[in-house]
């Protein structure tokens, strides 16, 4: 698998597809990986079989990259800054962009601080949230550190603690990261974000939080609600990966 160095860091990341195709950044949500939120679902296949070329990295603190156990390292500016770094690495000046849930968060900063390399943006799994906040997390961090499964009664806390152990995560990096990347995006901030945009959400996700709400308050965004999907579910969703394509289409 492909690496580079960043912030002192190791992160993996794939490259697939034709080297021509218009290029497509995928971010992955937290405690997931580029292989369980991208590749299993289908999403890099579906990609590169509609001619895109697919980069997905692993962000830190997940799948093969570093994981830093300081909370002060999982800033969403930071994250961010790795994305581009990635896209500077293979020499891509420019780029479609899709995350789900944390990494539409990442998106967001990226399309924030480095504009001018955001062709396009897809938010999935985060919708309204992302500027009004998505409920109380501090849970689940305590049960990323409890010492079992059976330890945790949160319910979300279950559910996360669950999903990380499935994928061999590290628990103490996955805390540190729960911790400080739920940096909110101003009102006003959002609204500068001027690439064309779509935010998909499930209408099931008690989550993500309204992605109507959130096209709302932006220049260039529309939203798409996967129906009968929750926040686990909503991204592998055909009907997802259908409109995601008619948009990215739309862009080229």
């Amino acid at each position: 698998m492909p690496d580079f160095i960043h912030d002192e860091l190791n992160f993996e990341f794939l490259d697939e597809g034709p080297r021509d195709g218009a290029p497509i950044l995928l971010i992955h949500g937290f405690a997931s990986n580029k292989r369980v939120n991208w590749v299993s679902p289908g999403w890099v296949q579906t990609l590169t079989g509609a001619g895109y070329r697919v980069i997905a990295l692993d962000n830190r603190g997940h799948g093969g990259s570093d994981k830093p156990h300081e909370p002060e390292a999982y800033m969403p500016e930071k994250m961010a800054d790795d994305a581009a770094a990635l896209l500077d690495h293979l020499d891509i000046a420019q780029a479609h962009v899709m995350g789900y849930s944390m990494g539409a968060r990442i998106s967001a900063f990226l399309a924030l601080r480095h504009p001018d390399k955001v062709k396009s943006v897809i938010f999935g799994g985060l919708g309204i949230g992302m500027v009004k906040g998505v409920g109380e997390w501090d849970p689940i961090a305590d049960a990323l550190l409890a010492p079992s499964l059976d330890d945790v009664t949160h319910e979300q806390g279950r559910t996360f603690r669950k999903f990380a152990d499935q994928t061999k995560s590290d628990r103490f990096a996955l805390a540190a990261c729960i911790k400080a990347s739920r940096t909110l995006v101003s009102e006003d901030d959002i609204a500068k974000i001027k690439a064309p945009a779509l935010i998909a959400v499930g209408t099931k996700d008690d989550i993500a939080g309204d992605p109507g709400a959130l096209a709302a308050l932006m220049s260039n965004a529309q939203a798409f609600e996967i129906e009968r999907r929750d926040h686990m579910l909503a991204v592998g969703d055909a009907s997802f990966k259908k409109t995601a394509l008619s948009f990215l289409n739309d862009q080229l």
